[in-house]
Order: structure tokens, then sequence, then C-alpha cells
């Protein structure tokens, strides 16, 4: 089963990409370019969803 979560990628003072994920409370992460970002928000995504599903 696929599904879409909404993303908000932000860029910070340093020059550092950081996204976050409103509908997973805690869920984020950072990266240096915008593709390693996704790529990373991905992992992040499927690491919160697999410990929920834990629980």
């Amino acid at each position: 089963m696929n599904r879409e979560f909404d993303v908000v990628v932000e860029r910070d003072e340093e020059g550092w990409y950081v996204a976050s994920v409103p509908a997973l409370p805690g869920c984020h992460t950072q990266a240096r370019s915008l593709d390693e970002l996704m790529e990373r928000v991905r992992e992040a995504i499927a690491l919160y969803l697999e410990a929920e599903a834990a629980l």
C-alpha cells in the first residue's frame, strides 16, 4: 500500500535543507542537497511507520 504525506522543506541559516512531515509528529531529517533530503525523508517516514506498527 502506498501512502502519501505532505513534506515541509526549509533551508536553515547554515545552508542545510530540513524536512518535516506534519502528519507524523517528530518525523524530520536534514541534508546538504535536495536529492539526499528526499532519500532521507522517505527513510524517516518508513522508519516512523515501522515503529508505529510495532506499538
